[in-house]
């Protein structure tokens, strides 16, 4: 860092080192799960690419013979929803009650218990014991159904929450953003010290470009401290000889799909767009679009943007410029949009969002992976099956 960067930053980056000091020696306690879990989470603010990892991760705990067959469950913070403490979250649900990720999870995965709590810690105690909220003071505040027990959760955003250890921590660092050149807040993106990346268990690099080679691989694995990397194992050794998987992943988008039941596919076809999103970084996706797509129009919202009547009605107008342009979001913003009550017939016939689907760099990095999650998990390390090349 410059010498201003150590100024301006200095009581930010003391208040992290003291609070992982305490936690490092035991001043501030640590608890687990009664359960294994798996922490998704990174360092930066937003643009790393959680929630679809998260979905990756589920296809692969729910393909396979053995963790499939356990009770899963997902637990958020609910990043700004009204519904207060421990809160399951139903499919028909509103982004407003819940937060649009564990939304836009649930939906994709009813077969799976998504929860919501500010509190880890009571949230993964209500998963495991369900039962525990008959109790007076949880009823008050949950509008939960029937629960089965947990017996694996997987943890999103959970990284900096110290208070609770989990069996596995992955860590995802956007390769077009590496921590190691950015900068704590309010100046850079980095709301944790870069260093704690080196506690995680697994570093994912997320948006890498497809063709991706060893050397490559090598020199990020160097630049993240990691010595002796083993590009065919996915794993290098810590300054604390520690052994640290790393592995790399790639985005690509799938077919828009309608937001609501009245969407009419023939705008799929339009040759225009008008493009509106509410994430960190939607550069990437606008790009994707350009190419066949002129986005005659486009709004950009702050990440997990609230839709006001005075932002529909800008888009609204701006459709009524280009009768034939067709209307997209992201699927993460879909969820909040389906919570806006004042849209047309005909805005609800031309919106759409670009499904974001996952994938690791070789279909070897995908088989360690699977490897190694079901080894923390279950402790067996076992050839995992074969599994599809790519998880939506």
């Amino acid at each position: 860092m410059t010498m201003i960067d150590n100024i301006l930053l200095f009581p930010y980056w003391l208040s992290l080192k003291l609070r992982h000091f305490l936690y490092d020696k035991g001043v501030k306690k640590v608890r687990q799960a009664d359960v294994p879990t798996v922490c998704i989470g990174n360092v930066t603010v937003g643009g790393t690419g959680k929630t679809p990892h998260t979905e990756m991760l589920l296809r692969a705990l729910l393909a396979d013979d053995q963790l499939g067959r356990k009770s899963i469950a997902v637990l958020s913070r609910g990043y700004k929803r009204k519904l207060k403490g421990f809160q399951q979250v139903v499919v028909n649900g509103s982004a407003a009650e819940y937060g649009d990720e564990p939304m836009q999870i649930k939906r994709k995965f009813p077969m799976v218990t998504v929860a919501v709590d500010g509190s880890r810690i009571e949230g993964c105690d209500f998963l495991v014991h369900p039962e525990k909220l008959q109790t007076e003071k949880a009823a008050k505040k949950c509008k939960f159904k029937e629960l089965l027990p947990a017996e694996v959760i997987i943890l999103d955003d959970a990284f900096q929450h110290r208070a609770l250890k989990p069996t596995l921590s992955i860590v995802l660092i956007d390769h077009n953003r590496p921590t190691f050149k950015d900068h704590l807040l309010p100046i850079g993106r980095l709301r944790d010290l870069p260093e704690r990346v080196g506690k995680a268990d697994v570093i994912i690099i997320t948006k890498c470009p497809y063709d991706m080679n060893s050397w490559q691989k090598c020199t990020w694995a160097d630049n993240l401290g990691l010595k002796s990397f083993n590009a065919k194992e996915c794993y290098g050794i810590t300054p604390e000889g520690r052994k640290q998987y790393i592995f790399f992943t790639s985005i690509a988008y799938d077919t828009p799909e309608a937001i609501f039941h009245e969407g009419d596919p023939r705008y799929i076809h339009s040759k225009r767009m008008i493009l509106f999103s509410g994430i960190a970084n939607d550069t990437p996706m606008a790009r994707w679009l350009s190419g066949d797509y002129n986005i005659v129009k486009r709004f950009r919202f702050s990440d997990h943007h609230q839709f006001t009547k005075g932002n529909i009605a800008a888009i609204s107008s701006a459709a009524l410029a280009h009768s034939t342009a067709v209307v997209m979001t992201t699927e993460k913003d879909a969820q909040r949009i389906r919570d806006c009550k004042r849209l047309s017939y005909d805005m609800k016939m031309r919106m759409f969002y670009l499904p974001i689907k996952t994938t690791f760099v070789t279909e070897e990095e995908e088989r360690t992976f699977i490897s190694v999650v079901k080894k923390s998990l279950t402790g067996s390390d076992s050839e995992p099956q074969q599994t599809p090349r790519e998880w939506y």
